[in-house]
């Protein structure tokens, strides 16, 4: 019965869009909040979703999940879910400082 307890799809991909808008707003480090919300919703959505979609994997077991990105070849777990709850492990934000990195430096 733990299984069903398990956060579905939808549940990971908003936690893992709200993480990666943290994330990116550190990175950016912006004066003007305005400007971030703005170039978020002209831009930054529809990245943060076309990468999660395309490089997230998500692993369903009978008591948890685990939830893994994809990167140059490498999966890595970022995080888990049990009980419709969605956890990041300290990782992600290493991940995610070195995928930011990479795409920067093209």
């Amino acid at each position: 019965m733990a299984i069903v307890t398990n956060p579905n799809k939808q549940q990971f991909e908003s936690a893992l869009t709200a993480k990666a808008r943290e994330v990116l707003q550190k990175q950016l480090d912006y004066q003007h909040d305005d400007a971030i919300q703005l170039g978020m919703t002209l831009f930054g959505d529809k990245l943060i979703h076309n990468f999660i979609d395309n490089n997230t994997v998500i692993k369903n077991y009978y008591v948890f999940s685990l939830v893994q990105i994809k990167w140059q070849g490498e999966e890595s777990t970022i995080g888990g879910g049990a009980f419709k709850q969605v956890w990041f492990s300290p990782q992600v934000d290493e991940k995610v400082d070195e995928i930011i990195g990479v795409l920067q430096s093209l």
